[in-house]
């Protein structure tokens, strides 16, 4: 088997099917709305939790068996079906047209793979084994959520305000990396996560938040004149 392709996806607006509404489906179906997808659902049957999805407008639910123009216009295909058969005809047209697709627990059906991922606000971090084992992927999943915990979805939001004031800033290039660098560091994530406050991630951010205002705004300011 040649190497996967590792890549985070922009799915928001994009249309996308699902074949399957049940115990299989349901977290497939959740996991896309999450992504601001445009998810059309196409069922025999559904969940309660489904059927909710569709009365808050969150997804299109037809209750209905599958058809090949299903597929039309869509980005990407989940088929969460207990029939074999339906599962490889699914397969099938969603290849002749192009369509990402991934039929659930059933690795030679698909194009792409559900990851094991662990979420931590905007910090992800995804485990594959390629549809080999999923019980290893989460058995790394949760291996990975005690290593990384909460405190790291706060501390990447101040990274990411901090980044920006940086960037902004008139400091050379070298010291901009080296700020970058160093707020990224190790030893800067501890010094958080030890603490486990919103207030220590402040505090941390507050040491520089001043000088690089200071830059950002000789930097924006208009030239004197002569």
């Amino acid at each position: 088997m040649t190497s996967l392709f590792p890549m985070f996806l922009k799915l928001e607006g994009k249309h996308c099917l699902v074949v399957g509404a049940g115990k299989v489906g349901e977290p497939k179906i959740g996991g896309l709305i999450d992504t601001g997808a445009r998810i059309h659902v196409v069922a025999v049957d559904a969940s309660d939790t489904v059927r909710d999805w569709a009365a808050a407008g969150k997804i299109q639910l037809d209750l209905r068996a599958f058809s090949p123009e299903d597929l039309e216009g869509k980005s990407l295909a989940v088929i969460a079906t207990a029939s074999n058969t339906l599962n490889e005809l699914i397969y099938r047209e969603a290849s002749r047209r192009g369509v990402l697709c991934n039929v659930v627990d059933v690795p030679e059906y698909c194009d792409f793979f559900y990851p094991a991922v662990v979420r931590r606000g905007d910090l992800q971090i995804a485990i594959s084994t390629a549809g080999k084992s999923p019980s290893l992927a989460q058995k790394l999943r949760q291996q990975l959520e005690r290593q990384f915990g909460p405190g790291y979805a706060e501390w990447l939001d101040q990274l990411g305000e901090t980044r920006r004031l940086i960037l902004a800033s008139d400091l050379d290039k070298e010291r901009k990396l080296d700020l970058l660098h160093s707020l990224a560091s190790q030893e800067a994530f501890e010094a958080v996560l030890a603490e486990s406050t919103a207030e220590r991630a402040q505090e941390i951010v507050e040491e520089n938040t001043a000088e690089l205002s200071a830059h950002a705004l000789r930097a924006s300011a208009p030239e004197e004149a002569a």
